[in-house]
């Protein structure tokens, strides 16, 4: 069976398969494996905090080079969200549509977002897109880069079936892009962008984060883009199918999100 063939059936874009480890130092990775875990724990932590975090778990790290790592990881210093997307001046930027807006039914409002994801030798980035009212995973890609195709494919994949009033995003380049946004309009759908520095704006998929992190990522140790795929892909359906969600009087994603359709 041919590589384009296989990575269809999976769903995983050729690129991942062709993937070699991102060029840093096992030191590094140690030190950005701790990052991702205490800027998940504590997201308002900046460069000197984790400084000083690091330094209490025996790590002790010159500040330009934490600054450095967080870089690379999209970590943004100031305010409590990853900054993995960033904004492009020639982009145009929409207003943000859900302050004070109740949120009422499925696919009145979907969002996405991007992360980090650790592998032993080196990382990848994950896009999720998910419906606010009942918490589902419409769609997922993994991508070696963070550059906007794997986001238009997981939109066009989530777009195959279901359409929501009004999609939420940041003011990451991916998303600003006229490839992205121009599926948005050609479906009929508002587009809404969260204010600069606003991190609760996309506050449902950020909750995302800390789950699939905590539930899945911290608990593997992945040494590739396909044995992260494979865990993803099983913690995904778990998180839609099995997981009873508090918010959701302990139903599953899956029930609140097909019950509504």
């Amino acid at each position: 069976m041919s590589v384009v063939r296989q990575c269809d059936l999976l769903g995983l874009p050729r690129s991942s398969f062709y993937y070699t480890p991102v060029p840093v130092s096992e030191t590094d990775l140690t030190l950005m494996r701790r990052l991702d875990e205490q800027y998940t724990a504590t997201p308002f932590y900046g460069s000197r905090r984790m400084q000083v975090a690091l330094a209490a778990q025996g790590s002790v790290v010159n500040r330009k080079h934490i600054q450095r790592l967080m870089r690379v990881m999209g970590l943004e210093a100031i305010g409590p969200k990853p900054r993995l997307s960033q904004a492009h001046p020639d982009h145009r930027v929409y207003p943000y549509l859900l302050r004070d807006v109740p949120i009422t039914h499925a696919d009145q409002v979907w969002s996405t977002d991007i992360t980090y994801v650790r592998l032993r030798h080196g990382f990848v980035y994950l896009v999720a897109i998910m419906d606010w009212f009942s918490r589902y995973v419409l769609a997922w890609e993994l991508s070696v880069t963070v550059d906007g195709q794997f986001c238009l494919e997981a939109l066009q994949r989530a777009l195959a079936t279901r359409r929501p009033t009004i999609f939420n995003t940041d003011q990451g380049a991916q998303f600003t892009s006229d490839a992205f946004t121009g599926v948005l309009r050609a479906a009929g759908v508002q587009i809404s962008m969260d204010g600069r520095g606003r991190a609760l704006d996309n506050v449902f998929v950020e909750r995302l984060w800390r789950s699939v992190k905590y539930e899945e990522i911290y608990l593997r140790d992945y040494d590739s883009v396909w044995a992260a795929h494979r865990g993803l892909a099983r913690y995904f359906s778990f998180y839609n199918q099995e997981r009873p969600h508090q918010s959701l009087d302990y139903r599953t994603p899956a029930a609140v999100y097909t019950q509504a359709a």
